[in-house]
């Protein structure tokens, strides 16, 4: 309160920043409530590529006797990742990104020259390295999600359990103030128009 002056400009200027905050509350909880909803959908989806990316593992698994065969270098040098394309979008106020697809470099091998399994096992090893890059990215967005939400949430506390509380207090503790200082007025005129009453009463009586 040190830095609440006891007048009616100040009570206005309380006025005032307790309407713009109470505005303003209700836009901060429903960016609070996208970012949740936000949050939980990219749990979700996290959860659900992880079962996608465990299915992809054991179906490349069946694989694993041939990979010592001496096709296994060239099956793994046909699955090198040239580049991971994403996209952004704007969610709540956060930028945040989006898997496109993953880029493989050329493969170099010869059909005719791999046995019949080895196009299978390369399908199979691109699906895997996808879901595994589709991962990274949602727990990415899951991340930038998080830490809007963790800012929007201290800043809903803030309005909601100080800076609203501090302003209809200082509002009560000027009105009490000015109410006290016009009682005080109104008693210090009733004692005034008492002694001008008493000293006209006295002047006629000489």
């Amino acid at each position: 309160m040190a830095d609440v002056k006891f007048t009616k400009t100040e009570l206005r200027v309380q006025q005032l920043k307790l309407d713009r905050l109470r505005k303003y509350l209700p836009t901060l909880q429903l960016k609070k409530a996208m970012l949740q909803l936000e949050v939980n959908q990219a749990q979700l989806q996290i959860e659900a590529l992880v079962r996608e990316f465990t299915s992809s593992q054991e179906k490349v698994g069946k694989y694993a006797s041939l990979l010592a065969e001496r096709s296994a270098t060239d099956l793994f040098s046909s699955v090198t990742v040239e580049e991971v394309k994403r996209s952004h979008e704007n969610i709540a106020g956060v930028e945040v990104p989006n898997f496109e697809r993953v880029v493989f470099e050329p493969a170099g091998y010869s059909l005719f020259n791999t046995p019949l399994w080895f196009e299978s096992a390369i399908l199979g090893l691109k699906e895997l390295i996808e879901v595994r890059e589709k991962i990274k990215i949602v727990e990415e967005k899951k991340r930038a999600l998080e830490k809007e939400l963790r800012e929007v949430s201290i800043r809903v506390n803030l309005f909601e359990k100080i800076l609203i509380p501090r302003s209809i207090a200082n509002i009560k503790k000027i009105k009490i103030f000015l109410g006290d200082q016009q009682l005080a007025a109104v008693s210090q005129a009733k004692v005034a128009k008492k002694k001008i009453l008493l000293r006209n009463q006295k002047e006629r009586v000489k």
